[in-house]
């Protein structure tokens, strides 16, 4: 038999190593090295010269092929019940596709896939496979969501091979892995959930839904600062990388695509999670539009782009005196070191000293937001709590603040002022680069070029 070789990778990099050491010398990181099982090539494959390697699908064709001559036919997708989850998958699940479903402990995940394994089973053969919880445990939360259980084939497993012979018998269309973390291989002597087990079950799994055509959802744990539990070692197998964002305390989730193979890269789906479990929400910007009747200074709000569509948000911001002598610079939803750049833009170009005061930013609705269109919206309300003055409500901004103080124009301009004309919006201050041919009906779009111009009209 050929002799099983190992390798240490890191956790935090994936960087890979002959033998284990304390530090990383890649990213610096201490006791982040994990030992991993390296795939041996079979005997005498080597000493022929042979190109088969174990692991490939039988019926893949190696002939070698002109680019031109490849088949553009669109790949065919499964519908996923919800439109939000297709929306973020690029337009459904692909045959053959593995996607990780990642989130925080409540945050729905296992939720989710079970409202679209249950309603997808009606049609199609699904088998769904739970290491974490019972088959009492997954019945008792289907019939309290009230979800139609007939045809939904459970699995209660964590030993690969054995999920993998019962889905050779079954032949499902659809592979649900609730949660990679607790799979294990059997000859792999480190325990469930480590780099080793989580790296070696995702490649059996996968390579099985690449050679069955099988759609691979695979359900991720989060690790402490809130990012996937072995990223490095599963984000080169998989085709989608999903997150599902939302704490205990919202009533809303949202859907992000970090990694799509198949479609946009960021794009975002939210659900509201309610008795009946997950229910989509089809107008985002309505809900995180909720505002009070009483104007309030510091709120202000924007137009962000999610992937494929605009979506409305609104901004606060509170500046206070501080006690302090270093004054506090707090952002939830937005990026901390934008945050103050943007402060001293506003000093240098605006006229407006912010060195003394506390300075606290907040999106409405738990929204991240990862663009950099925010930009004159922040400042803009970052002004109006500093003055003590309320801005129209019928006012919406957008646009990027460079270093000088320029407005620079940001994509989807156009699509991003009619969103605002559609939700009754009747002024947006908008970069010249972002002027439209004519305004939409009813609403006045005011042009900037730099930061002064847009202080001068509010």
């Amino acid at each position: 038999m050929a002799k099983v070789k190992s390798a240490y990778v890191c956790t935090e990099c994936g960087a890979e190593f002959r033998k284990w050491q304390g530090q990383c010398s890649s990213c610096q990181e201490w006791n982040t090295l994990s030992e991993i099982r390296l795939a041996s090539a079979r005997p005498g494959a080597a000493a022929t010269g042979s190109p088969a390697r174990s692991g490939y699908a039988g019926d893949l064709s190696r002939e070698v092929m002109d680019l031109a001559n490849v088949d553009l036919s669109e790949v065919p997708r499964l519908s996923s019940t919800f439109a939000e989850f297709d929306r973020v998958l690029g337009g459904g699940l692909v045959p053959g596709s593995a996607v990780l479903l990642g989130g925080n402990p409540g945050a729905g995940k296992s939720t989710l896939l079970l409202q679209t394994a249950c309603k997808l089973a009606q049609e199609r053969r699904i088998l769904y496979v739970t290491g974490e919880e019972s088959l009492a445990q997954v019945a008792m939360r289907a019939h309290r969501l009230q979800l139609p259980t007939q045809g939904l084939k459970m699995l209660t497993e964590t030993s690969v091979e054995t999920i993998l012979a019962v889905a050779e018998r079954e032949r499902p269309e659809i592979l649900v892995i609730d949660s990679i973390q607790t799979m294990h291989l059997e000859d792999i002597s480190s325990a469930p959930g480590g780099v080793a087990q989580v790296r070696e079950s995702a490649a059996a799994l996968t390579r099985f839904a690449k050679q069955t055509n099988t759609v691979l959802l695979l359900v991720g744990h989060v690790t402490k600062d809130g990012t996937l539990a072995g990223p490095k070692v599963l984000e080169h197998m998989i085709d989608a990388s999903l997150l599902l964002e939302g704490g205990a305390d919202s009533r809303f989730r949202t859907l992000r695509g970090q990694k799509n193979r198949f479609g946009a890269v960021n794009e975002l789906g939210v659900f509201a999670m309610l008795e009946q479990g997950l229910k989509e929400v089809k107008n985002p910007s309505a809900i995180f539009l909720s505002r009070s009747e009483e104007q309030a200074s510091g709120s202000l709000v924007m137009v962000v782009w999610e992937g494929t569509r605009p979506i409305l948000v609104e901004v606060q911001a509170l500046v206070d005196d501080s006690a302090l002598g270093n004054p506090r610079r707090v952002a939830v939803g937005l990026d901390h070191n934008r945050l103050a750049m943007l402060l001293a833009v506003l000093h240098r170009h605006g006229g407006l000293f912010t060195g003394d005061q506390d300075v606290f930013l907040n999106v409405v609705g738990g929204i991240k937001v990862l663009e950099t269109s925010a930009d004159l919206a922040v400042l803009l309300a970052v002004v109006s709590s500093l003055q003590n003055r309320p801005l129209p409500r019928e006012l919406v901004v957008f646009g990027e603040v460079g270093l000088s103080g320029e407005i620079r124009p940001v994509p989807s301009g156009q699509e991003r002022i009619a969103e605002a004309a559609k939700h009754g919006f009747q002024r947006a201050i908008v970069p010249r680069g972002n002027a439209p041919k004519r305004a939409p009906a009813g609403m006045e779009v005011i042009v900037v070029d730099k930061l002064s111009e847009a202080l001068e009209a509010l």
